[in-house]
């Protein structure tokens, strides 16, 4: 596990935890920054460092001049040549917090005697620092950052990198543009996708398969990683033009042809510093890449100039940091859950841990090769993460902490449920699954998804409710709900009379929702809110959903043959029409297309009978509001590019493949920038293509 950080109460313990700390971190930085096989998550690797820089502050006197609170990055790999760095590569100091950042704030306005003062914030992105180096025009090294003096000759797997420019046209004798290669999260996803489809060892995570694929001896290798990079500031120069602002040097390095960033903002007041770090949390899972800070720096030039460098960091920048999303803890076991559909997950028991704004007891293990792929054992370290509202996943264990003995975790053979059924996994297929239809687990899930936000939205009829329903014999199944009376509540573990009541409101409220949540919610295999939204669109309610036949449905847009067969094959199910009559005879409604008048606002159905796919970020909106925005509007919003695509918009981070398809087939393409006004217009802008 990682260490735990510890305070001192004397100079002896404060020299001992130094002493320890410095192995403790030399040993991470090595893994990290010249194996690119880091142990422990970053969060967890910041506070070993802040804890070690605090000590050696308080106790000067035990601090060594080599020690890697001290210094940047790690030593070069001996692999690739040797490249000495014109300028040195800095690393930055952290704020771990808002206060923090403000105190950074302070200190910059109080060596500057109050001067006004313009903050350039920038994403921090999770990847690799680089220097690349022309020479009238021409790349001649690109070289990874090393410990700061000295990086690793990778000029031939950068060239194969499509973004950055390999000749630059009106450059200066010498120019070095540093930046940071990552991998797309597109890429990443599709690289681990492989790796499941083969039975190798899924990539850890973005920065980690980036850093990798770019210390390739074969650069063909690297090619086929697809890199990408933004550009952040200029190193040595010799000639071009002078600049008095980093905003000025970032349009210089843009003119010049690199990729630079689009949500780089330039602010007036340190007030909008903290405004952008806070929605920058926020956003963070809405980009095509992972980022895991704010860069805040000086705008000025000459302002930089007086404020200077510590031994290590320019005082003119910081590096936000966002909270952790990985941490290590103790997997105390694995279990097995079952779906509504039989299918199992296997998933960690853990030592409660705090990851990314709340405390994690419990994580995915997706299936039962990617246990034995991760090799996790009851009794291992490992590590967790948890990003924003996805569900906490076991990345792998710290194997250097394995403990003696820890014995390889095999799959169970029989369902835990009353009737004990076997559990079958056919061959071809990563799932194994609960054969029996009567299986408890899977009818408790299956209500559960019924009343899930993303279905019928029953508040209050959590896990916890439904479980107390069946055991007590008071719904069988979906349809079930609504014969409940208050009475029938009443008495639950965590039900009084007003309690009771207030759930039976919200169960009879879903009577009257959405036709496409009513159909959301049967839980059909393929069939999810953007499925389930153009169909009702395209046919007006559930049972028409269902009168089609399957060479009708794979017509809709989006729809396809796979889910055009799945809904025909759960609907030639007698017991699920049986479910849908009694449904509409409890009173469930079909057929409600829009909401109640004075529901919500009324947009004007600028986009009627047209299908608009969204990829990347749109500003102001997450991926389901973008496409919940069309869908307002008339229109529908499927998940591919087909013929009948009448616009594609693209956002930050955009799927490259969808790009490409749509320019084939002569979709026209909708930037962000004009999203708001194709809404309001339905009409295609003028730069569209």
């Amino acid at each position: 596990m990682a260490e735990e950080i510890r305070r001192t109460a004397s100079p002896e313990d404060a020299r001992d935890r130094i002493n320890e700390l410095t192995a403790i971190v030399s040993r991470h930085n090595a893994l990290y920054y010249e194996h690119d096989a880091p142990e422990i998550p970053d969060g967890e690797y910041d506070l070993l460092v802040n804890e070690l820089r605090d000590l050696e502050e308080q106790f000067p006197e035990f601090a060594e001049t080599t020690s890697p609170g001290k210094t940047v990055g790690g030593a070069p790999s001996a692999t690739f040549a040797p490249v000495q760095h014109a300028i040195p590569m800095t690393s930055l100091d952290n704020a771990m917090d808002v206060d923090e950042l403000r105190a950074w704030g302070d200190r910059v306005q109080k060596s500057l005697d109050g001067e006004s003062v313009r903050f350039v914030c920038e994403l921090k992105i999770d990847g690799l620092a680089m220097s690349i180096r022309y020479v009238d025009g021409e790349m001649v090294t690109a070289a990874t950052r090393g410990d700061g003096r000295v990086g690793e000759d990778v000029t031939a797997n950068v060239k194969t990198i499509a973004v950055i420019p390999q000749r630059l046209a009106d450059a200066p004798p010498v120019i070095e543009v540093r930046g940071e290669v990552y991998m797309p999260r597109e890429v990443f996803d599709a690289l681990n996708a492989d790796a499941e489809r083969t039975g190798d060892r899924a990539l850890v995570n973005p920065r980690n398969a980036a850093a990798g694929s770019l210390r390739q001896k074969d650069s063909a290798v690297t090619a086929r990683r697809k890199l990408a990079f933004w550009a952040y500031q200029i190193g040595d120069r010799q000639g071009g033009p002078q600049h008095s602002t980093h905003e000025e040097a970032l349009a210089y390095i843009g003119d010049l042809g690199f990729p630079v960033n689009p949500e780089v903002r330039v602010l007036a007041s340190f007030s909008e510093v903290i405004e952008f770090c806070e929605a920058a949390i926020e956003r963070r899972h809405d980009l095509g890449y992972d980022v895991d800070g704010v860069v805040i720096k000086v705008d000025d030039l000459a302002q930089r100039e007086q404020l200077g460098f510590t031994s290590r960091a320019p005082r003119w920048a910081i590096a936000f940091k966002f909270p952790p999303e990985e941490r290590t803890t103790t997997l105390l076991d694995i279990r097995v859950s079952v779906g509504r559909t039989g299918r199992t997950t296997p998933y960690a028991v853990l030592e409660p841990v705090f990851v990314d704004g709340s405390t994690v007891s419990m994580a995915t293990l997706h299936n039962e090769d990617q246990v034995r792929i991760k090799d996790v054992r009851p009794g291992d370290t490992v590590i967790v993460r948890k990003a924003g509202d996805v569900i906490p996943e076991v990345v792998g264990p710290v194997l250097s902490e394995r403990p003696d003995g820890a014995v390889p975790w095999s799959f169970p053979q029989h369902c835990e449920c009353p009737l004990g059924s076997e559990f079958v996994r056919l061959d071809g297929e990563a799932d194994t699954r609960c054969v029996e239809p009567k299986c408890p687990f899977q009818r408790d899930q299956k209500i559960m998804y019924w009343a899930s936000r993303g279905a019928m939205d029953i508040e209050g009829l959590g896990e916890r409710t439904v479980v107390q329903l069946t055991e007590r014999d008071l719904v069988g199944d979906v349809a079930g709900l609504y014969q409940l009376s208050a009475d029938d509540v009443e008495g639950l573990e965590g039900f009084a009379r007003p309690s009771a009541e207030k759930l039976i409101a919200a169960i009879d409220d879903s009577r009257r929702q959405l036709a496409w949540r009513v159909l959301t919610g049967f839980g059909i295999k393929h069939l999810g809110p953007t499925v389930a939204q153009s169909l009702i669109s395209e046919y007006g309610s559930v049972r028409a959903v269902f009168a089609a036949s399957e060479d009708e449905l794979s017509s809709v847009d989006g729809i396809g043959e796979v889910i055009a067969q799945s809904i025909s094959r759960w609907w030639d199910n007698t017991v699920n029409r049986d479910l849908v009559d009694r449904l509409e005879a409890g009173g469930v409604a079909l057929d409600i297309v829009e909401g109640p008048p004075g529901d919500g606002e009324a947009f004007e159905q600028t986009l009627e009978g047209r299908a608009v796919v969204i990829t990347g970020t749109v500003p102001g909106y997450n991926r389901e509001e973008a496409g919940a925005a069309v869908v307002a509007r008339g229109g529908s919003s499927p998940g591919s590019v087909s013929k009948k695509t009448f616009a594609l918009v693209v956002g930050d981070g955009a799927g490259a493949s969808k790009l490409a398809k749509a320019e084939t087939l002569g979709v026209p393409i909708v930037s962000a920038a004009e999203f708001e006004e194709f809404l309001e217009s339905g009409q295609l802008p003028s730069t569209s293509h």
